[in-house]
């Protein structure tokens, strides 16, 4: 793409006469005609739509149809559709047509501006006829433009789009989507289609959306779902294949190795959104459902001789704080030594001594190895342990750095989901781990509460992931020197 002055267009209008007039045909038509699929499978062929996609297409722009949604798992082709039908409404959409596509912010929206262009430009008829810009597509011949956008309120001002496409309306807000259906409602035959996953909860537009469209009593609202079959496993193909149409089609261009690649790596309640098209529960969850408690095994009884690793995260005031042993062995047990909660009382506060006093219980009455603490709120009391138990049995464990944190959060979530070990049982320590959601990091995943300020608590859990590093590293290094509590 030259910069400067773009030269004037010389080439004849292209000739859509005899072409029908229904308009989800007519693009139909168009596509198929003239649209070359720009990579991928088929790369430099002219587009072969697929049943869904025709489905798809044939729904959204039914006569009335103001507003069309789209919920598909990743990797079905929702791009490629979107630049596909934008494309079309520039050449034989309304005269004057405007095309907004909006996704999560700038970047995104302009993949699927990115991936249009290139089709306009494996085309010689539609390159000599369109002016392609850093910022729009413009077709003099029709006064039509596509322009990508973000999704936020202010830069959805200003226009009258006769076609509006919102990428992923998962992470779309109310205030933008009043906006963005305000904005494309002006014309007589306009129409606002979203193409997404399902969100990550409940609790957001698009479930709003999703209800509406299943009540079926909007006749000006198209709704579509492609979802694998509630209650499934996730390792079903066939359900795979009900879930993903690109999958299923005669000539597919999603492979069952792909997905089974991407099962393997992300957390089960994401897979099912993404993947699988479910709304499922507890999406931003830690732990699949119930993987923590089938490694229960109360049975299991620690001898004072074994050596144990202790892992604290203490609260300075009125949270809880937890102390968690774990043992340091091939298949490791994770067991509660203290867990101090408050009891939804505004004036509680953590029993200071009453926790100094049961960790020297533990040092005193077992093997103790290390006590790994979170010094917050704690130092004066942990400094004292180092001085009675010794520098190298106490080491200060800051749960606030990522670089250490993220990769022992993740040793802790392989040992739990490859069943690698065992645990006590104990119902307050389970509700900690449910209560815990992953945050993205560059260094893994961390875990926090579902909200600032939650009474949902999640330090045992923490100190889990302390005592569980810190026993592998004495299991597996043994001999090596271990910082202490003063360095």
């Amino acid at each position: 793409m030259m910069a400067g002055p773009k030269a004037a267009i010389k080439a004849d209008p292209l000739s859509f006469k005899g072409w029908p007039r229904d308009r989800a045909r007519r693009r139909i038509r168009f596509i198929k005609e003239y649209l070359v699929t720009p990579r991928g499978h088929g790369a430099g062929k002219p587009v072969n739509l697929r049943a869904f996609q025709k489905e798809i297409i044939t729904g959204a722009f039914a006569p009335g149809i103001r507003t069309a949604l789209i919920s598909i798992p990743r990797a079905n082709g929702k791009t490629a559709i979107a630049a596909m039908l934008g494309l079309a409404e520039l050449f034989v959409g309304p005269m004057s047509a405007e095309v907004l596509v909006v996704a999560s912010d700038q970047r995104q929206a302009n993949i699927t501006f990115k991936l249009a262009k290139r089709m306009v430009e494996l085309n010689p008829e539609l390159a000599d006829r369109t002016h392609i810009f850093s910022d729009r597509i413009y077709v003099p011949e029709t006064d039509s433009t596509l322009v990508p956008l973000p999704a936020e309120y202010g830069a959805l001002q200003g226009y009258d789009p006769s076609l509006l496409i919102v990428d992923e309306l998962h992470v779309v807000t109310e205030d933008v989507w009043s906006a963005a259906v305000t904005a494309a409602g002006k014309r007589p035959e306009s129409l606002t289609l979203a193409i997404s996953t399902p969100a990550a909860s409940e609790d957001s537009l698009m479930w709003r959306l999703v209800k509406h469209g299943r009540e079926d009593e909007d006749a000006q609202f198209y709704l579509r779902e492609w979802a694998a079959p509630e209650g499934c496993e996730v390792t079903d193909r066939d359900a795979w294949r009900i879930a993903n149409p690109a999958l299923a089609d005669e000539d597919p261009f999603l492979a069952e190795d792909a997905i089974e690649a991407v099962r393997k790596t992300i957390r089960e309640p994401v897979f099912r959104q993404l993947r699988l098209g479910q709304w499922a529960k507890g999406i931003d969850s830690w732990l699949p459902f119930g993987a923590w408690e089938d490694l229960a095994a109360p049975e299991v009884v620690v001898d004072p001789k074994q050596k144990i690793v202790l892992g604290f995260d203490g609260s300075a005031s009125g949270d809880s704080t937890a102390l968690i042993g774990c043992t340091v062995e091939k298949q490791p047990h994770v067991f509660v030594a203290g867990l101090w909660e408050n009891p939804h009382d505004p004036r509680w506060r953590v029993p200071r001594r009453e926790v100094i006093d049961q960790i020297r219980y533990m040092f005193n009455h077992y093997n103790v190895v290390e006590l790994a603490a979170d010094p917050w709120g704690w130092r004066t009391e942990l400094e004292e342990l180092a001085q009675e138990f010794g520098e190298k049995r106490v080491l200060m464990w800051n749960t606030a750095q990522a670089q250490r944190m993220g990769p022992a959060t993740d040793r802790m979530y392989q040992a739990v989901v490859n069943k690698e070990l065992t645990h006590d049982g104990n119902q307050s320590m389970a509700n900690h781990f449910s209560h815990a959601v992953a945050k993205s990091s560059t260094v893994g995943d961390l875990i926090t509460k579902d909200k600032r300020n939650s009474p949902r608590k999640i330090d045992a859990a923490v100190a889990a992931i302390v005592a569980l590093d810190r026993s592998a590293f004495h299991s597996k290094k043994a001999g090596r020197k271990v910082a202490s509590f003063k360095r």
